[in-house]
């Protein structure tokens, strides 16, 4: 090897993987090449495809020939006819080598050319070396710039071109404005598309003179309103976009391009840069009525409001492919946690179209280049792109990339990746980063980006290399803490005027500029819409109407009972499985003995309660969606909702859902087994249900206090979206909740967190105990025209707990029970003391009171903790006539449950007289005890307490 040309050296540098013992490997590795070539790495397809074009001695084509010369190891192969050749030396393997070469430098473009592109509009630093992307990494020398090449496996448009062309024509593509990453998508076809798409055109945008007027007229349009607000309104925030302008001609392309395409409705989530800029300049929202918000003039018909920049808005836009509604979806400041929500409002606008592939509704995403770097629930959300329950069909992210993040400048500080988009890697989602200071080529990479989402259904990101003006808000001054940067930008004119230079030397006229400014401040003065045109009458025929759900009150009635016949012909549906379908034998027991509950020959348990729940929602028209880690089967195996086949080779995809199969003209029943997140899932729920009321919309916590990694969703959304945003929503949440001495993290859905949260009847916050309160409760969450949030605390131990069941006759009449009164016979007047609880801690309480054969204590079960029903209650109360004593008993230690926020509602209703006590756990820091023996001590004498004499904390009327 000693001999070869020192080039060749310098062009395998590292690449010893060709030689020596791995020759037999690249030998087999050329053979399945032979067969098939897609079925080797692109590294070699390339690296063969070169050595199709080195001559063999005798004249013939190297096409002819099965084995070619990979390197010397292999200069001598059989020919077709079994003939013995000796490929060129010398010469010739230097010139196979160099092409080799070409096809690893055209690679290297591809994959790190993006690294050297010309993205910072403040360039404030110099382009890092990258030796892949020199001609001297490949032994290259200047006597080779006019060597004619093989080129094929381009899209530039030749089949040979010179080194010195190739070279100018990889750099155009891949290291100007625009820097593409897509090489390690896993699909060949998506991975050419993107090689054909720039290559093709060189990265190189071609508008037509009205194009360039309008992308110039986006800008003025951005530009515009940020100078407008910053004169007229000094110091207040607002998130100016100053600086990124070029997102305001970034998505005005997507929405006109996506409406070309077919796209009906486009929901769009964002946090504060640039909102208010979207809110006036796409979505058409009347200048006016932007600055009443400032002037504190606007209408506050809402009990609590929000800051203008989290703000929602929707309007109807004309496209080239007809009118396109759009949505801006309220955001409260965590940033990325409004994802999963657009994306569940996405998906449920899909399912009422029965868009399956996505191609009506799309989902974009603007992210901060901090956001998407450091916050979890993009990738929690990144990870729904491909499950088939929350599948959107690929979603649109921009990336508004300042270049600091919050309050740096360092990457170093703000990320570990070297991009901020790195992220998306995961799911092989292409990026496209861009010199914001070039909006022609932002809107080619916003062109290229929707026509791949649209081609593929896949997420895509624009990355929009800006920088921001002013400080995270205009209070702050950030030459504080980043003096070189700010300095830069001081002396930075601006896109629009750059731009505006640009047009005007390409023979646009001088005043081009100008004239767009003085239009815009016109249209600004007059309070006049800035997007032409608005749509103010359009209605789609897919819009829902809430006003059939506005204004009602929780204590309105719902008929949740279900008829005889029709429970017996639903209970036979559900217990049915096709014939051949073999369920394993436990699952089998249990529809056999849910068959006997539906004939009524056995009390109903708790997971044939929700399953006629289910069942008798979708065969009148409401459908159900359950979602949450293991809800299929339930994660304490109660609910068994898809059947699994033991033979699956008998049915197509092993599975039955027998809750698909109650009527023909159901509704959907779908049921979905999550991912292991509870934060963007439940954010997904929530923007399903705030799209759809008549849908049934659960999300279950596979353990209650789960609910704890989504706790921004339930803090920001459902407990405060109505009364900030007027956003009416009837997600349902059930968490898992009882002390069975399985220790802190799997007793408590942290109930006490909820009970904090409830105010001005925004939530409702249930505690059910027996199968039949479950059905009537899930009904009613559907047929009461009430869509406020459901809390349901469900059990653990009650869903096989013997007195948890109900009857067949509770289903077939009454409904749900705020209260449940006292189940003994009692002799009312002999009642000394009422035992207030909730949950499965009653079922220890009727215990105990047998025990001690303690008649004169009555037990009241408060199933609904939230709204509280006083009126209920009370009836309750004043049936004991002589009761001096109240005690409020439950599992959970003192500063959690419910009794800090139960005692005032029991308060209000005691006579005079009457003492309220408190028997439970004492206060503590962690929700349970982890030793099992400490549980049932705390158990005993918390039921204990409940029947002695009361001490401590005492509350008297």
């Amino acid at each position: 090897m000693s001999s070869e040309p020192r080039s060749v050296y310098t062009a395998y540098q590292g690449n010893s993987y060709l030689f020596g013992g791995n020759a037999p490997y690249v030998e087999e590795m050329y053979e399945n090449y032979l067969a098939n070539p897609t079925s080797v790495p692109d590294m070699w397809r390339d690296y063969f495809d070169a050595l199709q074009n080195v001559p063999a001695v005798d004249g013939s084509n190297a096409r002819d020939v099965p084995h070619l010369p990979v390197v010397n190891a292999f200069a001598e192969r059989a020919k077709s006819g079994g003939t013995k050749v000796v490929v060129a030396a010398g010469a010739d393997l230097e010139t196979a080598r160099k092409r080799t070469a070409v096809q690893q430098l055209i690679a290297a473009y591809r994959n790190v050319g993006c690294r050297w592109a010309d993205l910072d509009p403040l360039k404030r630093t110099e382009r890092e070396h990258i030796p892949e992307l020199e001609l001297s990494f490949y032994g290259f020398s200047d006597a080779d710039n006019e060597t004619i090449f093989n080129t094929s496996n381009t899209f530039f448009g030749k089949e040979s071109m010179s080194l010195r062309e190739l070279l100018n024509a990889l750099r155009e593509t891949y290291c100007g404005s625009i820097g593409a990453e897509f090489m390690y998508i896993s699909d060949q076809g998506r991975k050419r598309w993107w090689q054909q798409k720039l290559e093709s055109i060189r990265s190189k945008p071609n508008f037509t003179p009205d194009k360039k007027r309008h992308i110039l007229d986006r800008l003025t349009a951005a530009e515009g309103l940020e100078r407008f607000l910053h004169t007229k309104y000094v110091g207040q925030k607002r998130f100016s976009l100053e600086g990124g302008e070029s997102f305001i001609a970034a998505i005005d392309e997507c929405i006109q391009r996506a409406g070309e395409k077919g796209v009906q409705e486009i929901v769009i989530g964002m946090a504060h840069r640039g909102r208010l800029n979207v809110l006036v300049n796409t979505l058409g929202k009347m200048p006016k009525d932007l600055f009443a918000e400032f002037d504190h003039t606007a209408d506050e018909d809402l009990p609590a409001g929000d800051v203008k920049y989290h703000q929602g808005f929707s309007s109807d836009v004309s496209t080239p492919g007809g009118p396109v509604h759009l949505t801006l979806a309220f955001n409260p400041s965590h940033l990325e946690i409004v994802n999963p929500v657009v994306e569940g409002s996405v998906r449920a606008r899909m399912d009422r179209r029965a868009d399956t592939k996505g191609n009506q509704v799309l989902p974009v995403l603007v992210h901060g280049d901090a956001a998407i770097a450091g916050q979890g629930v993009v990738q929690e959300t990144l990870a729904l792109a491909e499950t088939r329950g929350y599948y959107t069909g690929g979603t649109v992210h921009i990336v508004i990339n300042n270049q600091i993040g919050f309050t740096t400048s360092d990457p170093r500080d703000s990320r570990s990746t070297l991009y901020c988009t790195d992220i998306v890697k995961m799911i092989e989602a292409p990026v496209v980063h861009v010199n914001g200071d070039d909006p022609e080529a932002v809107v080619l990479a916003t062109q290229l980006a929707l026509e791949y989402r649209m081609e593929f259904n896949k997420d895509v990101v624009v990355d929009i290399v800006c920088f921001r003006k002013l400080g995270h808000n205009e209070q702050d001054t950030p030459s504080l803490t980043q003096p070189l940067m700010y300095k830069k930008i001081a002396q930075h004119p601006g896109t629009r005027k750059l731009y505006a230079d640009k047009l005007s030397a390409q023979g646009f006229g001088e005043t081009i500029g100008d004239d767009m400014v003085k239009a815009y401040r016109a249209a600004m003065d007059a309070g006049k819409h800035t997007v032409d045109p608005v749509l103010t009458n359009f209605k789609s025929k897919y819009a829902v109407d809430w006003r059939p759900f506005l204004g009602k009150k929780w204590t309105d009635a719902a008929d949740t009972a279900v008829p005889l016949a029709e429970w017996k012909r639903l209970a036979e549906r559900i217990t049915t499985v096709p014939e051949g379908f073999t369920v394993h034998p436990l699952v089998k027991k249990v529809l056999e003995d849910r068959a006997a509950m539906g004939r009524g020959e056995v009390n109903v348990d708790w997971g044939m309660g929700e399953h006629m729940a289910f069942a008798s929602l979708v065969a009148s028209g409401f459908a159900v969606r359950l979602s949450g880690e293991d809800c299929g089967r339930g994660t304490f195996t109660h609910r068994h909702a898809v059947l699994h086949d033991q033979n699956r080779e008998k049915w197509s995809e092993g599975t039955y859902t027998p809750l698909c199969n109650v009527s023909e003209s159901q509704a959907p029943f779908v049921v979905i087994d999550s991912i292991l997140s509870e934060e963007a899932v439940l954010g997904f729920e929530y923007g399903y249900a705030s799209n759809d009321p008549h849908t049934l919309v659960i999300w279950e916590a596979q353990f209650g206090d789960f609910a704890n990694g989504a706790q921004v969703v339930i803090d920001q959304f459902i407990a405060s979206g109505e009364v900030k945003w007027g956003r009416v929503n009837g997600i349902t949440l059930m968490l898992p909740h009882g002390y069975e001495g399985q220790g802190p993290e799997h007793s408590s859905a942290r109930l006490e967190r909820f009970m904090q949260l409830s105010v001005d009847t925004n939530i409702q916050v249930c505690q059910p105990t027996t199968a039949s309160q479950i059905f009537h409760l899930l009904r009613r969450q559907c047929i009461r025209p009430l869509r406020k949030p459901l809390i349901i605390m469900t059990p653990k131990s009650l869903l096989r707990h013997k007195d948890a069941t109900s009857p067949l006759a509770e289903f077939t009449k009454g409904g749900f029970q705020t209260v449940i009164p006292e189940q003994k016979d009692l002799k009312a007047d002999k009642v000394k003391r009422v035992i207030v609880c909730s949950g499965k801690v009653y079922y220890d309480l009727a215990k105990k009171r047998e025990e001690k054969g303690a008649d004169d204590v009555a037990i009241l079960r408060v199933e609904q903790l939230y709204p509280f029903p006083h009126k209920a209650f009370a009836a309750e109360l004043k049936k004991y006539p002589n009761v001096t004593d109240l005690v409020w008993c439950q599992d959970e230690p003192q500063n959690q449950g419910a009794w800090f926020f139960i005692q005032h509602n029991i308060h209000e209703n005691m006579a005079e007289g009457q003492k309220l006590g408190y028997a439970g756990r004492a206060a503590s820091a962690s929700p349970a005890v982890g030793y099992s023996h400490l549980h049932q001590e705390q158990q005993k004498a918390l039921v204990d307490a409940a029947f002695a004499k009361l001490k401590g904390f005492v509350l008297t009327k």
